[in-house]
């Protein structure tokens, strides 16, 4: 706008002056910056794209705008320009947008191979692609797109941007660890639950007697009892087998350090995704629970195209929305079924760090959505004292509470360990890299396997010989009444 108001006074100048060669000027200079403008509108104007991702094998969704893969897989991208219009474009950027947290973090959480970053010249009615390929490096949910086009004329006097090519999303599941001492054969199951509803009962398991009803089988009379008191009666047993977990995995920015991101958030995601896996291979009930933020709603829908004067107008309506004010808890019901495992492995991929709410919070939130028959498996990176307080508040209640702590260090693992056994859970684990996740559960499932090494045990007071960690021996604490 400032070379239109420039030129018109110098050309009134000219005029008043009646100074012809400086005139003819202004009317040369005025024309080239209407031409070009037209030009530069024009251009950005015809040019169009489309995009195109290719994931793994068997992994794309139908009639869905996202690709699914696994840690380790590729996806290749290809854009496609177009040039509707009858006039050639003689430079034009080209800038596929991809998450900047993405690729600022170290390390990265995917590769490139290729250019997404590029400047052509496109003929009238031509096409152009842009290809790279992304090899996914950490679970996560990832938008790859829109285009950020860049146009105008050959004098830099105008330029004009454009945002076009719906963009794709990138779904990467996190990896799945098969568990030691969790299979099929043991059927037993992080913690001992009994049944609130007597669905399963186990014959090995006693619980006593009561007088013989019609209809019980011959295999359920108890005949020593019988003989004594000269009547039928029949045995009681107990409820013993387990239905399933869910895992609520807190995911509070407050509980996670710079310093150990994302190694931490990750392994408490690998931790969570093992579970489940483990969980429904034996053919048990499965939930999630989480304070996590879901990635998938700070995606904007609408808004993509348009002409924009800025390069930096273009990208901000081309991102992602960085920060959301929903405070609502993010639940995947306790259920049965490969699809549920999905559905699990689905969510761990897309939740990411928030400050909304506390574990506390979120078991006051959810707990009366959780089935009483199913073991709270906790996945905690700090236990301060109000997420003890709301697992034993659990645990009064009538669920069992299973504590897994993602601790890196030694102090703060006995701090949790403290408090979480002040309010009565005993099941305590601490977890501090992936190849410890492999034997997670060996111990509790199978009772087996060596003890833990001598850093990963608290110096809790004692007296005597060092107790066995894996036999889970009771400490004495300072018991809380919190009636």
């Amino acid at each position: 706008m400032r070379w239109y108001i420039g030129a018109a006074l110098l050309l009134l100048a000219a005029l008043v002056m009646q100074s012809g060669l400086l005139a003819y000027s202004m009317y040369v200079l005025l024309a080239v910056l209407i031409i070009t403008r037209l030009l530069a509108r024009s251009w950005i104007n015809n040019l169009s794209a489309t995009r195109a991702v290719t994931g793994p094998e068997g992994k794309s969704r139908p009639n869905n705008p996202s690709t699914l893969a696994e840690i380790g897989d590729k996806a290749t991208v290809t854009v496609t320009i177009r040039n509707a219009g009858h006039l050639p474009v003689p430079w034009v950027l080209l800038e596929d947008l991809l998450p900047r947290e993405a690729l600022t973090q170290r390390p990265p959480r995917f590769e490139i191979k290729g250019k997404r970053l590029q400047i052509k010249t496109l003929g009238a009615g031509k096409e152009i692609t842009l290809k790279y390929q992304l090899t996914a490096r950490m679970r996560g949910y990832y938008q790859i797109g829109p285009l950020v086009m860049e146009t105008g004329d050959l004098f830099g006097l105008h330029r004009r941007y454009c945002v076009d090519a719906e963009p794709h999303y990138l779904l990467v599941y996190p990896r799945t660890v098969p568990l030691e001492g969790y299979d099929l054969a043991s059927r037993r199951p992080i913690g001992d639950v009994r049944l609130v509803h007597r669905l399963y009962e186990d014959p090995t398991r006693i619980a006593g007697i009561r007088p013989y009803e019609a209809g019980d089988p011959l295999n359920r009379v108890h005949w020593r009892a019988t003989a004594r008191t000269g009547q039928l009666h029949s045995k009681i047993y107990e409820p013993s087998t387990l239905a399933g977990a869910t895992l609520v995995v807190d995911f509070h920015a407050a509980g996670y350090h710079r310093r150990g991101e994302p190694f931490r958030s990750d392994l408490a995601v690998t931790a969570a995704a093992s579970l489940a896996n483990a969980v429904y291979q034996m053919g048990q009930q499965v939930g999630l629970v989480t304070n996590g933020r879901d990635a998938a709603e700070r995606v904007r829908l609408e808004g993509w195209k348009g002409d924009h004067r800025t390069r930096q107008a273009a990208r901000q309506t081309a991102s992602m929305v960085d920060q959301i004010e929903r405070l609502q808890p993010v639940v995947v019901e306790t259920r049965r079924g490969a699809e549920q495992l999905l559905r699990i492995r689905e969510t761990l991929a897309r939740i990411e760090l928030t400050d909304g709410l506390t574990l506390a919070e979120l078991v006051v939130e959810t707990s009366n959505r959780m089935p009483r028959d199913a073991t709270v498996v906790a996945v905690l990176p700090n236990v301060p004292v109000e997420t003890a307080l709301a697992l034993g508040t659990l645990r009064r209640l009538g669920f069992a509470v299973t504590a897994i702590l993602v601790m890196l260090d030694v102090e703060p693992f006995e701090k949790g360990f403290g408090r979480l056994r002040a309010e009565g859970i005993t099941d305590i684990r601490n977890l501090r890299d992936e190849t410890g996740l492999v034997a997670l559960c060996q111990q509790q499932a199978l009772r087996t396997g060596p003890p833990a090494p001598e850093s990963d045990i608290p110096s809790l007071p004692s007296k005597g010989p060092p107790p066995d960690w894996t036999e889970q021996t009771p400490y004495e604490f300072e018991q809380l009444d919190l009636a």
